[in-house]
């Protein structure tokens, strides 16, 4: 296998297997558990979904920028509202300051590996600004499209870099990532802002490249500890989960302190200090 720094910059993406210990992993998946337990979903049944073009987002998910908030599996109500899944069996993911707010979370991201992966393609401080954890629930964990970060996390220069730590194996059968190779040399087909105190945002075109075709992208089968990082312009997508086991897994976004943060993004942390690691 390439060195992490040659392939992540050949390809736009690269793979560390076997990275998180077992015991790290319990520790988010636990804290993610009990997070779940306490969320009152008779108050909040906001649903998470690429399918609508990010209409959907709400004062609950831009104020998740600086709070730990649950969102739901579209498939997890009915086509009145009623829930249709046991709590547990319904969530879709969580966000999007756990690593400010939830101690579990705040260990789980400064590990040496975390840093020392970041170090070795050349972010030596970066800013963490999001963590979201993902349940990809079996038989209804919904599909992600095609997508580049950069449109939803835009930074000057762009250097928004995802970090995708897989806390049970992931695979084709419960809804993998899929990337394209190369894909972050393409230029931002999109891109999501929202005016300042604004409840939503809008996804504008910028660029008409089409999307890969799944003939171009690869599958990343990962066993659980494994971390992928991936360049904020490499396109990648999940399906739907139609099997029966979830697909949990813990996502972070650095950006280069030296980059300019965009007043345009949704995501704003007035309230929170920088957080380094």
């Amino acid at each position: 296998m390439q060195p992490l720094e040659k392939q992540y910059t050949e390809q736009g993406y690269a793979i560390l297997v076997n990275a998180i210990p077992r015991a790290e992993l319990e520790s988010i998946r636990s804290a993610a558990a009990q997070i779940v337990e306490a969320f009152d979903i008779d108050k909040h049944r906001a649903v998470f979904t690429t399918r609508d073009r990010d209409r959907g987002r709400d004062r609950y998910f831009m104020d998740s920028a600086q709070a730990v908030h649950c969102f739901l599996e579209e498939d997890a109500l009915d086509d009145s509202g009623k829930l249709i899944q046991a709590k547990q069996q319904a969530i879709n993911k969580i966000g999007h300051a756990m690593h400010d707010l939830v101690p579990e979370f705040t260990r789980f991201c400064r590990q040496p590996i975390i840093k020392d992966s970041l170090g070795k393609i050349g972010y030596h401080s970066p800013l963490l600004w999001q963590t979201m954890y993902i349940f990809k629930q079996a038989r209804i964990g919904g599909e992600v499209r095609w997508h580049q970060d950069a449109s939803y996390l835009i930074s000057n220069p762009a250097s928004v870099v995802g970090l995708w730590i897989a806390v049970e194996d992931s695979h084709r059968n419960n809804g993998c990532l899929w990337v394209q190779p190369g894909g972050h040399r393409s230029p931002l087909r999109e891109i999501y802002e929202v005016n300042e105190g604004s409840d939503s945002g809008t996804l504008r075109v910028l660029d008409e490249t089409p999307w890969p075709d799944m003939k171009e992208a690869v599958a990343v089968e990962v066993p659980a500890g494994s971390i992928v990082l991936f360049n904020d312009h490499m396109p990648h997508c999940s399906s739907q989960n139609h099997s029966d086991h979830s697909r949990q897994a813990f996502t972070m976004h650095f950006s280069k302190a030296e980059s300019k943060w965009s007043a345009s993004n949704w995501l704003q942390r007035p309230g929170l200090e920088p957080f380094t690691i």
